[in-house]
């Protein structure tokens, strides 16, 4: 299982529409590795500035590289991350986590992040078992 939920907002899910507040903050507590390693990517944009933030350092531990691999592969989780920090996510390997302003201005790097030349001279053995 990938989210810790609590009854309650099971409760809200079975009857109808869930407050996405509620369901950030369940991803915040269930995906703790991979919200602080989203959120200080966020901070280092905003204080750093530039067209993106991102993370090279592999995760510490298998746990911590599962918490991103489950928060960045589920439409909901993402999407809901990226509306809450207000930002795009991007993702290559098991680790390397981008984030890009919404301004449009970025496009373009953002599209060399998350093209298929970014994604191969993004490669090295020592990901092979990522």
């Amino acid at each position: 299982m990938s989210l810790d939920v609590s009854p309650a907002l099971l409760e809200q899910a079975e009857r109808g529409e869930v407050d996405e507040a509620d369901f950030v903050d369940c991803v915040r507590t269930s995906l703790p590795y991979a919200w602080e390693m989203i959120s200080s990517l966020v901070a280092q944009l905003k204080v750093d500035g530039g067209e993106f933030a991102d993370n090279q350092t592999p995760p510490p531990s298998e746990q911590a590289r599962g918490q991103l691999l489950r928060a960045l592969a589920s439409d909901a989780i993402r999407g809901a991350l990226q509306r809450h920090f207000g930002v795009r996510l991007a993702f290559q390997n098991c680790h390397r986590v981008a984030v890009f302003p919404l301004d449009a201005s970025v496009d373009e790097r953002l599209a060399r992040f998350t093209s298929i030349r970014g994604q191969l001279l993004n490669q090295s053995p020592e990901l092979r078992d990522c």
